[in-house]
């Protein structure tokens, strides 16, 4: 895996891969056991795992061991990190659109 300098690179790079964006849909209902999660996906369990270790990693979830099963649930504060970035981006770039029009109705 290549070299992610911050926590947001981190939660971008793990909501990349369309399989952990459906784990973290699953766990947004409620906290789940590692081995139901893994039931839709057609993969080892050892494999999937590693899908489990990068949501970790970087905060979107955390997981506890309780017996012989690992539970995991969402973490809230990594999305509004996430949320808040790609907010101030959308506002950037609607006030450079915005300056653009204004622009381009003087120049007419």
């Amino acid at each position: 895996m290549p070299y992610h300098s911050t926590p947001l690179d981190l939660a971008f790079h793990a909501l990349s891969d369309p399989t952990r964006r459906a784990v973290l849909s699953r766990l947004a209902e409620g906290e789940a056991s590692v081995s139901d999660l893994a039931v839709p996906f057609e993969m080892a369990l050892p494999s999937f795992a590693q899908h489990i270790k990068v949501l970790e990693d970087c905060g979107l979830i955390v997981s506890e061991k309780r017996g012989r099963s690992r539970w995991c649930r969402m973490v809230q504060a990594r999305f509004d990190e996430a949320a808040d970035w790609m907010e101030a981006e959308r506002r950037r770039w609607t006030e450079r659109l915005d300056r653009l029009e204004l622009y381009l109705d003087e120049t007419e």
